[in-house]
């Protein structure tokens, strides 16, 4: 059993290694740049084990986008435990960590943006995980803001992921950390704002 336990251990490793070879091979070269050799040299394993775990180049780029869909999910997940105002500041703020604002995390996404714009099937991955994460952040502003209906929320987080992917392709020009900084106030602004009957009965 212990054996078993560390060859799977091993596999997933092995796996996990190639799919992240190929993601950075797209970052650096684009879809181009990606061929079955050439994340086997980049990942340094054998050819066969590349084919083995993937049987070409359209199923190791629909696995790069399932990544970054659960990589996204992580940045809006809840924790029931913790203050729910405090976690959707955390997670506005988390898109613009140091590890997500670099050349090459942002230049990977903006080869899978548009592989989606130019592919079918990849369009269907991209847009199932556009909407997963909206639905992401709309929970986190709800649990925040309970006096909030369903469809406010998710307005507010549609255009909160406006002004998010804005920041990480504008990143890429060399944007300031006060841009950047003023930016995520935004998104704070809109995630906290009154109901909108509150709103207008404020008027």
């Amino acid at each position: 059993m212990g054996t078993n336990t560390l060859n799977s251990g091993g596999q997933l490793d092995k796996q996990s290694r190639i799919l992240d070879a190929a993601m950075e091979l797209l970052s650096r070269h684009g879809i181009a740049g990606v061929s079955m050799r050439a994340v086997s040299r980049e990942a340094g394993v054998a050819l066969g084990l590349v084919n083995y775990y993937y049987d070409d180049k359209t199923s190791l780029i629909r696995a790069a986008l399932r990544r970054v869909d659960e990589d996204d999910l992580l940045l809006v997940a809840s924790d029931p435990g913790s203050d729910p105002k405090e976690q959707l500041r955390q997670a506005l703020r988390r898109v613009a960590g140091p590890d997500l604002l670099t050349t090459r995390y942002l230049s990977l996404r903006l080869h899978l943006w548009a592989l989606a714009q130019a592919d079918e099937g990849y369009a269907e991955i991209n847009a199932a995980a556009f909407d997963r994460y909206i639905d992401g952040v709309a929970r986190l502003v709800c649990n925040a803001q309970p006096g909030l209906s369903w469809l406010e929320c998710r307005d507010r987080a549609a255009d909160i992921v406006v002004i998010q992917n804005g920041m990480w392709l504008t990143s890429l020009l060399g944007v300031d950390k006060a841009a950047i900084q003023r930016s995520i106030e935004r998104t704070e602004d809109i995630a906290f704002a009154p109901p909108r009957d509150a709103s207008r009965d404020a008027k």
